[in-house]
């Protein structure tokens, strides 16, 4: 047995789907379901899950998983003529086992390469050829990475445009608790108020309702303070200019079946997102995004007046 697979193991996961187990020598670890190409588990040095999944999710295609960090591609939303946000979240990827290579400084060895191609089924709901590679890396620290690479291998010489998502579902203490910091003054559409265009007010966004906003041209950091565990989530974007930051709340919640009626509090999804400008690919042309997250105890914020000053710092 070499060394190799203590980083990366491929399993049977919930309801015999295959999942590929990422873990590093500190403790951390997480899960990527091949159903969807979708991160479900996100676990620190200490056990704790940094993730938010439903109780209810079924693992059952071709539903969706309610949780973790799904896919989002090649459409946002209902911002267009695709099924809710696209059909690459209830698709089967495969494991690349020959990926082009990443650019990268370190030696991280828990990383795994997913690709997910077009089919028939896709062609007739959306009539391109495309490849999208997907690479999801542990860090020794214990930061989660995801680096997509979208291609366009049209041979009809037509170009395509798609909008894109990383739906990440963070699991916090108390959602009357969050506030995130980083998206103070962004413009932003509110999908609850049919999709009109405000700018926001505040500090920093706290929760005492449901919020569904998408924010334009936000920072490359955004910071998600949990008071109650003392714990900050950094989200760390690059190719996404956009962030959309949702919680259903009590009344929505209990209209999604795959949701337990009060988990909404234990819940925050916030977004790295490209979905104000769509990217458009000629064939041949390949788009990248990516994402980092990490969690870091919330001391580390704290005796700083400037949230800005903190988030654009190099740390």
């Amino acid at each position: 047995m070499t060394t190799e697979t203590v980083f990366v193991q491929l399993c049977k996961g919930i309801n015999g789907l295959d999942k590929v187990v990422l873990r590093e020598v500190r403790g951390s670890s997480a899960e990527v379901y091949l159903y969807g190409g979708q991160v479900t588990s996100w676990k620190n040095d200490h056990g704790e899950e940094l993730l938010f999944v439903s109780s209810k999710a079924p693992f059952k295609p071709p539903k969706a998983i309610r949780g973790g960090i799904p896919i989002c591609f090649p459409q946002f939303g209902s911002h267009g003529l695709l099924e809710q946000h696209g059909f690459a979240r209830n698709r089967f990827w495969s494991i690349d086992p020959d990926p082009p290579p990443f650019p990268t400084t370190s030696s991280n060895k828990a990383f795994v390469d997913l690709i997910l191609k077009h089919s028939e089924e896709d062609t007739k709901i959306w009539p391109h050829r495309y490849e999208f590679r997907l690479r999801v890396t542990l860090g020794p620290g214990g930061d989660l990475m995801l680096t997509s690479r979208i291609r366009n291998t049209n041979t009809d010489g037509k170009a395509f445009t798609f909008t894109f998502a990383y739906h990440n579902y963070f699991s916090v203490s108390d959602i009357s608790e969050v506030r995130i910091e980083g998206l103070e003054t962004m413009d932003f559409l509110d999908n609850l108020q049919d999709r009109q265009r405000f700018t926001e007010q505040g500090d920093a966004i706290t929760f005492e309702s449901e919020v569904d906003k998408v924010y334009f041209s936000t920072p490359t950091k955004i910071a998600i303070l949990d008071h109650e565990k003392k714990r900050t989530f950094v989200l760390r974007k690059d190719g996404l200019p956009d962030a959309v930051v949702w919680n259903p709340w009590d009344k929505k919640a209990k209209a999604i079946p795959d949701l337990g009626d009060d988990e909404y509090k234990h819940m925050l999804c916030v977004e790295a997102a490209a979905v104000e400008k769509p990217i458009t690919l000629k064939p041949g042309e390949e788009w990248k995004g990516r994402q980092e997250i990490s969690a870091v105890p919330s001391s580390y914020f704290s005796g700083q007046l400037d949230p800005k000053k903190v988030l654009q710092s190099s740390s």
